[in-house]
């Protein structure tokens, strides 16, 4: 190997540098698998949908994606709703899911986009929208309305 300067040298450390990013990674994340997975939750009539872009603030995921459900079977319904939805468009399982036991708070872990479905009192106790408030909301609109 050869510098700069075309010495020869035994350095095997002796590199330029390079930053090899994937072709599919964008300088801001793209939403598009957070607004999937809020379109399967709006499916099953969760409520109260908030996406949160969390990529700047945290390196836990990029999005957090937020729902309500009204009992116990709508928070499972809308569970596997998504990763129905999320498995024929995107050919992905969750790399996790807690809380399927209980069904109050139930987390799907995509990686990028954490998913937290929550009956109202789990959701209005633990408010993770005031505790990721300084998020960028991304836009949903929901075809309930």
């Amino acid at each position: 190997m050869t510098n700069d300067k075309g010495h020869k040298t035994n350095d095997q450390f002796q590199r330029s540098s390079t930053l090899f990013v994937n072709e599919n990674q964008d300088q801001k994340a793209r939403p598009d698998l957070a607004l999937t997975i809020a379109q399967a939750a709006d499916d099953r009539k969760g409520e109260n949908i908030v996406i949160l872009r969390v990529a700047d603030v945290s390196y836990i995921a990029d999005y957090f994606v937020i729902v309500t459900g009204f009992s116990r079977v709508q928070v499972r319904a809308i569970s596997q709703s998504i990763e129905d939805q999320v498995e024929t468009t995107w050919q992905r399982r969750p790399l996790r899911t807690e809380g399927q036991a209980d069904g109050s708070w139930l987390l799907q872990d995509y990686g990028e986009v954490i998913v937290h479905i929550m009956l109202p009192h789990e959701r209005e106790f633990y408010n993770l929208e005031a505790f990721w408030g300084h998020a960028e909301h991304v836009e949903f609109n929901s075809r309930q309305s």
